[in-house]
């Protein structure tokens, strides 16, 4: 692949960074983070498409109003479970709501299905992207009188809640990573530096000098062979002890792809899990295009569970996509009909639920991470 700088603002402002420092580097997860975050050319600050056909990736939304249909139906049974008084208001949160259809497809169910709950529910959005906002607003001018945005830190500062359903759909393999290495017996970092003569971002590996980074690499049991690669997302564990804080009672749902701690550090994984993806290509290339590709790794589903026990979640539970699908009643909603019409609604649902079901990058990839208060 032909080496591509990205935005010009984004490399002259990860330059800069590299420059400051003493070391003339920053580490990758500094790189990542300015890549995807910084402002305005980020990856996910800029207003170029990134979901669906003209974008750079699909998510479950993508693929007809199915999985929001089943996040009502989860939220459903999760309020008979619980008893809640009718007159109690409900609160649904969901972070970073890209264009806002599984929120759409969420809510018309609900609406649908339950108008009492409907009725019950404020629906807050957690959002830093002016651009993503605009894009949820326009898709949701059927349910604003419900609606809330908000930033983080804002939404932090709040008073604990009662009844609160969290929704967190594919956010944290867009967190930042620590990428590092096992070599020679010890663990090294992943730090960028720039080439300037030649134009190219490079990979240098030094000591480790963080705590949490090495309290992290602590913890972990796993063997690592010489060599070995692998991501730490240090931040998912600290946003789920923060997301705790904020509610007093209810559910955190998380869909991702990642797995357990075992399989992410095995053998067969040496080169770790992230990935970058620009215009439906899938590549290892985090060096080119910053700013105009989406980098991503897996998330260890092993550390989030024991983060969130530690942060006060009784209960977690962590299932493939399809079990969550199948438990939900995912198959009740294939309609058995002939219809020689490829184009026709019933056609195109029952081809949205098979995909979800049996694609393999949406079905076993794809978790769905559970923790109850």
């Amino acid at each position: 692949m032909e080496l591509k700088l990205g935005h010009p603002d984004v490399v002259s402002t990860i330059i800069q960074a590299i420059h400051s420092t003493e070391k003339q580097a920053i580490t990758f997860r500094d790189y990542m983070d300015l890549c995807l975050y910084s402002e305005p050319h980020g990856y996910y600050r800029n207003e170029s498409l990134k979901i669906g056909k003209e974008g750079d990736f699909y998510t479950s939304s993508s693929i007809g109003s199915v999985m929001g249909e089943m996040i009502a139906s989860f939220i459903g049974d999760e309020l008979q479970r619980r008893d809640i008084l009718d007159s109690e208001t409900l609160h649904l949160v969901e972070w970073g709501a890209g264009n806002g259809r599984m929120a759409r497809h969420l809510l018309d169910e609900l609406k649908r299905s339950t108008p009492a709950v409907y009725d019950r529910v404020t629906y807050t959005i957690i959002e830093t992207s002016a651009y993503h906002r605009g894009l949820q607003r326009a898709a949701l001018t059927e349910h604003e009188d419900l609606l809330r945005f908000t930033t983080e830190l804002a939404w932090m500062d709040e008073e604990p809640q009662e009844h609160m359903f969290i929704i967190a759909n594919e956010l944290l393999d867009a967190f930042p990573v620590h990428r590092v290495r096992y070599k020679d017996g010890a663990f090294q970092e992943s730090n960028v530096t720039w080439q300037g003569q030649d134009r190219v971002f490079a990979e240098v590996w030094l000591p480790i000098k963080s705590k949490p980074l090495l309290d992290t690499l602590e913890r972990i049991t796993v063997q690592w062979l010489d060599g070995q690669i692998g991501e730490m997302n240090v931040e998912s564990k600290t946003w789920i002890s923060r997301v705790s804080r904020r509610m007093t009672s209810g559910s955190c749902l998380i869909i991702d792809y990642g797995d357990i701690e075992a399989e992410l550090f095995a053998a067969h994984r040496q080169l770790g899990t992230l990935m970058c993806y620009r215009k439906h290509q899938a590549h290892e290339n985090p060096w080119i295009y910053q700013g105009e590709q989406d980098l991503t790794s897996h998330v260890n589903f092993s550390a989030l569970q024991a983060a969130a026990q530690q942060s006060g979640f009784a209960q977690c539970r962590l299932q493939t996509q399809r079990e969550f699908l199948v438990q939900r009643g995912i198959l009740e909603k294939l309609q058995n009909h002939y219809d020689p019409n490829p184009f026709s609604e019933v056609s195109k649902r029952n081809r949205a639920i098979r995909q979800l079901l049996l694609s393999d990058q949406m079905s076993e990839l794809f978790k769905v991470f559970i923790a109850v208060k």
